[in-house]
């Protein structure tokens, strides 16, 4: 099988009893996600105000990695993550110790009833799209044939 490499967004607002404030459970997602292939970079830690009911700002990151995990395999091992650092079921945009998402698949376009590649509202977020900038930002979205650093730009014209 050959190793495909993903985008992978990583977000975090609350504490966790082991790993500690945000920025400490996204470095100890890091090594988590290690285990399931090759951490080729990782971007900076940003700090994020939160969007809708989350309340507290977000710690966000974003990193590539290097697997032979097909991407419904991928996705499953990053539930068993968010689960292991206590991650329940819950509203959405609610509060969370950790939110891993898919962001791009270097095979490209993937849809399956739970998944989506590129991830649907990779544009609108610039917490994803500035830390992806930072590790990825020539990687091309298929759909739109822009690429991050594109994209990135274009949100911060539409917000700015």
């Amino acid at each position: 099988m050959a190793t495909a490499s993903y985008a992978i967004a990583l977000g975090s607002n609350r504490r966790h009893v082991r790993h500690g404030g945000p920025e400490g459970v996204l470095r100890a997602a890091v090594e988590a996600l290690a285990e399931l292939g090759d951490v080729e970079r990782v971007s900076a830690i940003h700090r994020t105000p939160a969007l809708g009911p989350a309340g507290r700002s977000f710690a966000n990151a974003a990193l590539l990695l290097a697997t032979d995990l097909q991407p419904l395999e991928l996705l499953a091992a990053m539930k068993r993550i968010e689960r292991h650092f206590g991650r329940r079921p819950g509203r959405r945009w609610g509060p969370r110790v950790l939110d891993l998402d898919i962001i791009l698949w270097s095979e490209g376009i993937y849809r399956a009833p739970r998944l989506a590649i590129p991830h649907p509202e990779m544009a609108k977020r610039a917490f994803v799209l500035r830390p992806l900038a930072e590790i990825a930002a020539d990687w091309r979205d298929p759909l739109s044939g822009r690429t991050v650093r594109q994209l990135a730009a274009l949100g911060a014209r539409i917000r700015g």
